[in-house]
């Protein structure tokens, strides 16, 4: 879901419509959308880490 997320961020397409393109494969909420929020979770810690990693 995750690289998914950052290529559709590549695009410059907004948290929402990112969240609408995206599908949760595991868990108790699998087979649904995720909420902007936890896109925008995801994509921080994301950069954060790379981040970490560069410097």
């Amino acid at each position: 879901m995750l690289s998914m997320a950052l290529h559709l961020r590549e695009q410059n397409l907004s948290l929402r419509d990112i969240a609408r393109r995206l599908v949760i494969t595991k868990g108790k909420r699998k087979g649904r959308h995720p909420s902007p929020a936890t896109v925008l979770r995801m994509l921080r810690e994301h950069d954060a880490t790379a981040a970490s990693v560069e410097g």
